[in-house]
């Protein structure tokens, strides 16, 4: 039996250098987030299995990580434990195993928040928050078991001006983060008007189920879905033709628009994008785009819904969202609507390193390195390092007496940009000489000059 320490697959390890990355990325979020009006929120990283089964759909709830509960080793219990993890093999639930899970995403805790606190919460109440959730899939580039993500999201209101500040959200962000993408938009009342002129409303979650796997299997693929779904040919024939709609986002809803007809529930979902393109005819027309093909494959989306592409990257979606007008409904309060985007912190990451998009400035790390040359020496030195970190630079005293070259090559594996050193001689009057690793400049000055001299 191997002692190698290992990581469970899907996870990861973050060094100094990623973690400083992803900081930048949280902050960015963070700081458009609270610029809009929006609040911090934390919920619990596990909930009860029963807040989350039920919730994501048929393929969400097969990737919702379940946590055993403790005493299955009671001896006393044995025989209904083995009774009840049989239910489990068999694809039940059961209380007697599993009471609990670890949170699948953002929302659907923030709904049950919702819920439990909806008479103290003043109305519309805005909250973003960002912390990770797990998913039991299957891992691979820019898929991972365990991911960070950032929500923002409104209740307590249908105004479409929602939508509106979300996109701009998105485009604030991804401005600031210097990263070009792509605002996708569609409505699951365009979903749904499509499932009626299909003949049946009952068709919208096997139809949108099969169409958010276009990217990944392609037209025929998703035709071939359709038809084990029960779906038959005249019907695939509409949903083949509401895909291959194209071009520009005027002319897109035009061709849907004659594809609808006089549908009512379609109309509503056109009008919704048409409202959030109007508002947004300047400053963001060019990074919206209309999708029809655009389905989001949870079940609990009802009105506008989106997803974010970078553009020149190889990678899936970075971002999405959509609203939820019942979805506090699911926990005993209804008529609670609301709107939320995400944005996933970990394929932007990685967008941002294959684009090679983060600013050198992101990486912090200490600035100087105090040579230990002695007792006195060091005494002095951490008298002036104290002196250094209350005006903010990050610094550090080496931890022992050591050899100049010892010292030198730690400076340099860690990346300080500068050495100051501090002798008998320097000790004696009162001077320190300060060396730039980067350039090999040396100067001495004064102790006292130090923290003006310095940079």
């Amino acid at each position: 039996m191997s002692n190698k320490p290992a990581i469970p697959q899907g996870t990861r390890d973050f060094n100094a250098t990623v973690v400083q990355k992803r900081n930048y990325i949280f902050q960015t979020i963070r700081t458009v987030f609270e610029l809009y009006g929006f609040q911090p929120l934390e919920t619990p990283a596990m909930e009860n299995l029963d807040t989350l089964m039920g919730k994501y759909g048929e393929e969400g709830d097969k990737l919702i990580f379940k946590i055993l509960n403790n005493g299955l080793d009671n001896p006393l219990k044995q025989e209904q434990i083995v009774a009840d993890f049989n239910k489990v093999l068999e694809g039940k639930n059961t209380k007697g195993i599993t009471e609990r899970a670890l949170r699948y995403d953002l929302t659907i805790p923030f709904a049950r928040f919702v819920a439990m606190n909806f008479g103290q919460l003043t109305m519309p109440y805005k909250r973003y928050q960002i912390q990770p959730v797990w998913r039991a899939d299957r891992p691979q580039k820019g898929r991972y078991r365990e991911f960070y993500q950032c929500d923002a999201d409104v209740v307590g209101s249908n105004s479409l001006l929602n939508e509106v500040e979300l996109t701009a959200i998105y485009a604030t962000v991804f401005e600031r983060l210097n990263l070009p993408v792509e605002i996708r938009i569609n409505s699951r009342k365009i979903l749904a008007g499509l499932a009626e002129l299909c003949g049946d409303l009952d068709l919208l979650v096997p139809i949108t189920v099969a169409i958010d796997k276009l990217d990944k299997i392609g037209i025929e693929k998703v035709k071939e879905e359709l038809s084990q779904r029960g779906i038959d040919q005249a019907q695939i024939s509409i949903i083949e033709n509401y895909l291959s709609i194209d071009g520009a986002n005027e002319a897109k809803i035009e061709q849907l628009k004659q594809l609808m007809g006089n549908n009512p529930t379609a109309i509503k979902g056109i009008e919704e994008l048409e409202y959030i393109i109007a508002y947004h005819s300047n400053k963001y027309s060019s990074k919206l785009i209309v999708d029809f093909t655009l389905a989001r494959g949870l079940n609990y989306y009802t009105g506008v819904i989106f997803e974010i592409k970078a553009i020149g990257a190889q990678m899936g979606s970075i971002g999405g969202g959509g609203r939820y007008d019942d979805l506090t409904g699911l926990f005993g309060v209804p008529n609670v609507p609301g709107v939320g985007i995400s944005f996933g912190v970990d394929r932007i990451y990685d967008v941002l390193e294959e684009l090679q998009l983060f600013p050198e400035a992101v990486q912090k790390g200490t600035k100087v390195l105090f040579f230990n040359l002695g007792i006195e020496e060091s005494k002095r030195a951490f008298n002036l390092m104290q002196a250094l970190r209350e005006t903010g630079i990050a610094t550090e005293l080496y931890h022992e007496q050591s050899k100049f070259d010892k010292q030198f090559k730690y400076a340099e594996k860690k990346q300080v940009p500068f050495v100051v050193i501090i002798g008998s001689t320097e000790l004696t009057e009162g001077t320190c000489i300060i060396k730039n690793i980067v350039t090999g400049e040396q100067k001495t000055i004064l102790q006292q000059e130090l923290t003006t001299q310095l940079f």
